[in-house]
């Protein structure tokens, strides 16, 4: 065991990669693929069920309201050298941006977590292409409410101040199936670290910014 916490088996995700399984909250990942996007899956993983038509709306609606980040983180990524490790950069501003969140530094409050894990989703991905557009010698470019997750982070990635990214809704489908399928991994070295972390109750986005330093590893080697 650890100091604060325990090494444990996920009540979240199974994986048996020998076997290939993998399940999130018990439902295996082939049925999730055809059935649901990235978004319905984040839900599933973190209030334990699927959304209704309802609470997709809602969840989708507050991803939408938080996908910006406040205008002086802009000024945070001006301080990072090009080749610097992208997640490294995802690393430092996930924890930077929750300066601006004063309410994370309270006592953990059950009625605004899911304020807060939406934030932390939808800003990770405006902070993750910002951090590539940065790489690039790129100008930032701002998330739109007409757009989806996975198309605002393409139209965030790859689309210049003069022209938007022409969406192909094959790769979109394609990027959402990679987040979906990727968005949990048991008690891998990653989320191992951000119960550590979130034991000691520090707040969620620091917790989540010390997840992503346990993936700064060699170029040849997994998070474990």
């Amino acid at each position: 065991a650890y100091g604060n916490t325990g090494s444990c088996q996920s009540s979240i995700t199974f994986i048996d990669g020998e076997k290939g399984i993998l399940r999130h909250r018990g439902i295996p990942i082939e049925e999730l693929a055809e059935k649901s996007t990235f978004v319905q899956v984040a839900y599933l993983i973190i209030f334990e069920h699927l959304p209704t038509e309802a609470q997709r709306k809602h969840f989708s609606a507050l991803l939408t309201r938080h996908e910006a980040i406040h205008e002086d983180m802009k000024f945070h990524f001006e301080g990072f050298p090009s080749h610097a490790h992208p997640m490294a950069t995802l690393s430092a501003m996930i924890n930077a941006a929750s300066c601006f969140i004063p309410e994370l530094t309270g006592d953990y409050d059950p009625a605004a977590f899911e304020q807060q894990a939406a934030q932390l989703l939808s800003q990770v991905r405006t902070l993750a292409a910002y951090a590539y557009r940065k790489s690039r010698g790129l100008p930032a470019i701002y998330p739109k409410k007409k757009y989806w997750y996975t198309e605002n982070f393409l139209h965030m990635m790859f689309s210049d101040p003069y022209e938007d990214y022409a969406l192909n809704p094959a790769v979109v489908d394609a990027l959402d199936l990679i987040f979906l399928l990727h968005g949990d991994h048991e008690q891998n070295c990653s989320t191992s670290t951000v119960r550590m972390v979130a034991s000691s109750r520090a707040n969620l986005f620091a917790s989540a910014a010390a997840g992503v330093c346990a993936t700064l590893v060699p170029a040849d080697c997994d998070d474990g």
